[in-house]
């Protein structure tokens, strides 16, 4: 999926991707409702890899991802 017109914020070494409104990327509607398809969540647990992709290791449940 090729994802378009967003920001990323930073703040140190910390960023956020934003959208066009709050928890867009997230998975959440303009209207407040969750929409099926989302870049991350929270409690998402992501590494980097040597090509610079972030890899999604472990999800909010503590369930790691090989």
């Amino acid at each position: 999926m090729m994802w378009l017109d967003y920001n990323i914020d930073q703040a140190g070494t910390n960023f956020k991707v934003s959208g066009e409104w709050e928890g867009e990327v997230m998975g959440v509607g303009k209207d407040g409702t969750k929409k099926d398809h989302y870049l991350y969540k929270p409690g998402d647990v992501f590494r980097v890899n040597e090509g610079g992709w972030l890899v999604k290791i472990a999800d909010k449940d503590g369930a790691v991802r090989d």
